[in-house]
């Protein structure tokens, strides 16, 4: 007779579970909100609120040199929108903006095209040729003080031309009317264009190789593979770059106040020295906050469009 060993049953036994403290879940639905305080703190403190009160100060007559401001509603508008001096700085900007630009646009293309080129990927060294460009761009000389300098009657700019024969004497760029607007574009084209060509160079890094080979097996030249590829390809970064330049230039303030002030005779003078110069000149601070809210509605434009154009490249 055989006996069979009695089945033995595993009971697993699960370690007591803690009590959740009461504030546990409350405490978890805070914590993004406290996490992103102090970025909400400064941007109402740096920008909301600053703007709010600029657009407080417009609607009223001088805010801060009449110790009892009337509300005047839209007049400060109608005086701005009015005055020749603005809309002198408005095409001022216009042109600087513009010319600013599209040089960037087309001087950085190029030199992305070059460090881009075979000829570059032939050298030895090529990537320290790359880094070097990139990096020497960046630090070249051509700040508005710089700038200024060169452009002296005499600096560089005019001791190469009248030793060329180019230049019978030497022209004061930044003080003749005729030509400040220009000199002040130029400085602002040499100095900036590093950054277009940088990020150029480095969406042309993202372009796939067999588009350029299955054009030339089509039989497309140089100047094909260029229009049928090589834009198409860059057209995000060039729509990108271009409306973040049109952003920061109608803003320039820096360069034109270091190098002419708005002078010779309002010949350079943009929308930001002419708003700087009827707070901190005239002391007419209503006046200044109004032509900073068009700016804002003009800026505002802009960035909407961009932020339109962003969100139809993420979507490809």
């Amino acid at each position: 007779m055989t006996t069979s060993a009695p089945d033995t049953v595993l009971i697993t036994t699960s370690a007591p579970r803690r009590p959740s403290h009461p504030h546990s879940g409350r405490r978890g639905r805070f914590e993004p909100y406290v996490l992103i305080a102090p970025t909400v703190l400064l941007v109402l403190g740096l920008m909301v609120i600053p703007i709010i009160i600029v657009i407080v100060y417009s609607l009223f007559d001088n805010v801060v040199t009449n110790q009892n401001p009337q509300f005047v509603g839209f007049a400060n508008y109608v005086t701005i929108l009015t005055d020749p001096n603005f809309w002198n700085a408005v095409s001022n900007t216009l042109i600087f903006t513009v010319a600013s630009v599209v040089i960037h646009m087309i001087i950085g293309v190029a030199f992305a095209l070059m460090l881009n080129s075979k000829l570059v990927h032939a050298l030895p060294g090529r990537s320290s040729a790359r880094s070097t460009s990139c990096r020497g761009s960046s630090r070249h000389p051509w700040s508005p003080s710089c700038g200024g300098c060169c452009l002296d009657p005499s600096g560089v700019i005019n001791y190469v031309l009248t030793t060329l024969g180019a230049l019978q004497e030497a022209v004061p760029w930044l003080a003749t009317p005729a030509t400040a607007l220009l000199a002040v574009t130029v400085i602002n084209i040499w100095s900036g264009y590093p950054f277009f060509m940088i990020s150029l160079l480095a969406g042309l890094q993202g372009v796939p190789t067999d588009l350029y080979e299955a054009a030339r097996v089509d039989g497309a030249g140089l100047i094909r593979q260029f229009f049928s590829v090589t834009l198409p390809a860059l057209r995000p970064v060039l729509y990108s770059m271009a409306l973040l330049d049109l952003l920061w230039t109608t803003q320039q303030f820096t360069l034109i106040w270091a190098t002419t002030g708005g002078g010779p005779i309002n010949h350079t003078e943009v929308v930001s020295t002419y708003t700087y110069k009827l707070a901190f000149n005239s002391y007419q601070f209503s006046l200044a906050s109004t032509s900073a809210v068009v700016i804002l509605v003009a800026s505002l434009f802009v960035a909407i469009f961009y932020v339109r154009q962003q969100k139809k490249a993420s979507q490809f």
